[in-house]
């Protein structure tokens, strides 16, 4: 009992802390990891071996590692540390010779520079480069270029923004490597890029079409009028100026489009997420190196966020250390009885559950949390363990759209509106983007229902 408790206020610390964002997050998580490995395993529960367990270095030297079936594992889960890092070195060298600038640019010549088309256009390549891409980078580059064209083209770029930042979330639940709380279930679960494309993906693309609609109708008048009143002397900006260097930006773009290549065929190629995110690392190093040089390879490795990394850990082993005690199973059990054994019931409590909490906290710590809870769920009652998953990947992704604090990409897309000029308020923000998240939760909810029940 005494184990248990400590654990939960742990825990119950942990993510008081990193809601106040007083103190960096990766300390928080580092911190309260430490004192459960000390206080719950050492002291209270006087367990060497969970402490060997949690931090899971044994990993590294296990076949299935790197190769063949993933299989889960509690403790750290280093398959997801090593896939985030890899695919961070690769989309940091992608950025470095202007891929995303001259996409973006691309887009806005080929429909003529007109707000309206730019806005639907800009709004799916936030959804189709987020199924490849963190939702964070895709957001920090498509941002800072809409900011450039708002200045250019005379409009206010903030529903653009806006609807940008929507959609990135959107398609980061299209695959498992679009949004962290992806990559966490699906390497706990033993999913592949291909289950989540079949499966979370389908349900996307409905929300998309949606979404598309629904902002359509929001931000059509502001954007046609912004238009009528564009001075007719103004000099648009040439995409061939976002390549700084040919023969790199060919050689990046060729990797990454490799790295998609294994990422759909995993299943059948039998290479882990740990894995491909080594060779995603290791391929674009050689090619910046060999086009760029040794200075702007070693950059893409400085320039790595290990402070998110470090987070990654220290939330790991706090999320083992309330599965080891049972707390999880507790609230695994709560879940069920207010279901009354009821699967639908239970998915739609997922669902909204995961979707009300990713408005307000981060939607990696409550995903990491929530595995192990849907994997008691399915173990007592009998249930489809993926129709748990699924559930719970869409409302982590698409419930942190509802404020601006509820996904990383919505503090990184609304500080660069406000960075250029723009700030966008809470009022602003959720008047536009707290209906489309009730909207496409609901419609995903439905397409769950009939697809799985």
């Amino acid at each position: 009992m005494v184990a248990e408790l400590a654990a939960l206020v742990i825990f119950v610390i942990m993510f008081l802390l990193i809601v106040l964002d007083r103190i960096p997050r990766q300390w928080v998580t580092l911190g309260c990891g430490a004192l459960m490995l000390v206080l719950v395993f050492g002291v209270c529960m006087h367990d060497g071996g969970a402490i060997w367990d949690t931090l899971n270095l044994s990993a590294f030297g296990q076949s299935t590692f790197w190769y063949g079936a993933s299989e889960s594992s509690g403790g750290i889960n280093w398959s997801t540390i090593v896939f985030i890092a890899g695919m961070m070195v690769m989309v940091e060298g992608m950025g470095h010779v202007g891929i995303f600038r001259w996409l973006c640019l691309k887009l806005a010549k080929a429909v003529h520079y007109r707000t309206v088309p730019l806005l639907v256009c800009f709004m799916v390549m936030a959804a189709v480069l987020s199924m490849f891409i963190d939702s964070i980078t895709v957001i920090l580059f498509l941002a800072a270029v809409t900011a450039e064209l708002g200045r250019t083209l005379r409009f206010d770029p903030v529903p653009m923004i806006l609807a940008e930042i929507f959609c990135a979330n959107l398609g980061g639940s299209a695959t498992m490597c679009g949004d962290p709380p992806n990559i966490i279930i699906g390497t706990s679960l033993g999913l592949t890029f291909f289950d989540f494309l079949t499966n979370t993906g389908v349900i996307m693309l409905i929300c998309l079409v949606a979404t598309v609609v629904y902002f359509y109708f929001c931000f059509r008048r502001i954007l046609r009028e912004s238009e009528s009143q564009r001075p007719t002397d103004i000099t648009y900006p040439d995409a061939a100026s976002a390549i700084t260097d040919r023969r790199a930006f060919i050689a990046c773009g060729a990797v990454f489009l490799l790295v998609v290549v294994l990422l759909v065929t995993h299943a059948q190629t039998e290479l882990t997420v740990a894995t491909i995110g080594c060779i995603a690392a290791v391929l674009m190093a050689l090619a910046t190196l060999c086009t760029s040089g040794g200075h702007a390879a070693a950059g893409l490795f400085a320039k790595v966020d290990y402070r998110t990394l470090l987070f990654f850990i220290g939330l790991f082993v706090v999320v083992s250390g309330l599965e080891d005690t049972g707390c999880l199973d507790v609230l695994a059990g709560w879940i069920s009885r207010i279901s009354g054994g009821h699967t639908a019931v239970m998915v739609a409590i997922i669902l909204w559950l995961s979707a009300v909490c990713s408005a307000f906290v981060d939607n990696i710590p409550f995903a990491a949390t929530m595995v192990p809870v849907i994997q008691s769920m399915s173990q007592s009652q009998g249930v489809d363990l993926s129709v748990l998953a699924w559930a719970l990947s869409i409302g982590t992704d698409l419930g942190g759209s509802a404020t601006p604090i509820g996904a990383s990409a919505n503090v990184v897309g609304t500080s660069v509106a406000a960075k250029n000029g723009h700030p966008v308020t809470w009022g602003t923000y959720c008047k536009y983007c707290a209906p489309a998240t009730v909207l496409v939760i609901t419609i995903a909810m439905v397409c769950l229902f009939v697809r799985y029940l």
